[in-house]
């Protein structure tokens, strides 16, 4: 389906299919089919109104997309402290590649492109990680399927990377729109430098995706991928909290179906 709308060109349209697909979008043609009905059959149509009603709650409940990143999605754990001092005393043909997660093509306050929150997050783990094992640093990140004129993500990433933390990137990876682009484009570029092990970060909820992804174009390269996930942490919030309707809940889960959704189609 991922190779379909690129050949069809229907690369903008992507947004747009997967905003539709994803609640409340659904949830509220729900509400309204059951409204509806609710003149001709009452029964039906309340219980229509109650089940869109119910699935808007729990959709932003953050106990709900914390249960669907671990059934489901199942993120790897992350790398333990042994790992990084094995990584710290080998780090020869090993690279460690940060993947994009969204740029801000104009951010006001800098008079520049800036990364979107998950790039940022990510680029700091794997900065972090550089500086405690001495691997050098790679970002894979292009336009996405938007198309936004400007810099690309890896060009902004490059910059912060190097002014902000004084850890500049090895290798830029700047034409992907996706996560199959991702590794499409920077496993022969690390490839072409001699890597054979490559360290991937990304968030733990993107990271079965991904990891799918960069082993499917490592393995004809003979090259090995290990999994790095960040943004693991449960959070802090009294459990009662967990299944209230929040924001940041209805994110969670959002993304988590985004991801599932991108699994089923290739992407």
């Amino acid at each position: 389906m991922n190779d379909l709308f690129a050949q069809l060109g229907l690369h903008a349209w992507k947004p747009l299919l997967t905003a539709l697909l994803l609640p409340p979008v659904p949830l509220l043609v729900l509400v309204l089919v059951g409204a509806g009905w609710i003149p001709r059959r009452r029964g039906w149509g309340w219980t229509l109104v109650l089940l869109a009603v119910a699935g808007l709650w729990l959709s932003a409940c953050n106990g709900v997309g914390r249960w669907f990143e671990q059934s489901v999605l199942q993120p790897p754990p992350a790398l333990t402290p042994a790992r990084i001092q094995a990584m710290k005393a080998d780090p020869k043909n090993t690279a460690i590649v940060v993947l994009g997660g969204g740029v801000e093509a104009v951010a006001p306050e800098y008079g520049a492109g800036n990364l979107a929150s998950p790039s940022l997050e990510r680029l700091r783990y794997g900065l972090w990680l550089s500086r405690e094992t001495g691997v050098p640093v790679a970002f894979s990140g292009g336009i996405g399927w938007s198309g936004v004129q400007g810099a690309t993500e890896a060009e902004v990433a490059a910059r912060i990377a190097a002014h902000d933390f004084r850890l500049p990137l090895r290798w830029m990876e700047s034409e992907s729109r996706d996560t199959r682009q991702n590794a499409g484009y920077t496993v022969p570029l690390l490839k072409g430098s001699g890597i054979t092990r490559i360290v991937l970060v990304t968030h733990g909820w993107h990271m079965p995706r991904a990891l799918r992804a960069f082993e499917d174009a490592a393995r004809p390269a003979g090259m090995q991928v290990e999994p790095a996930p960040m943004g693991l942490a449960s959070g802090s919030d009294a459990p009662v909290l967990h299944w209230l309707p929040s924001a940041h809940g209805f994110q969670r889960l959002r993304q988590g179906l985004r991801e599932w959704l991108g699994r089923l189609v290739g992407a």
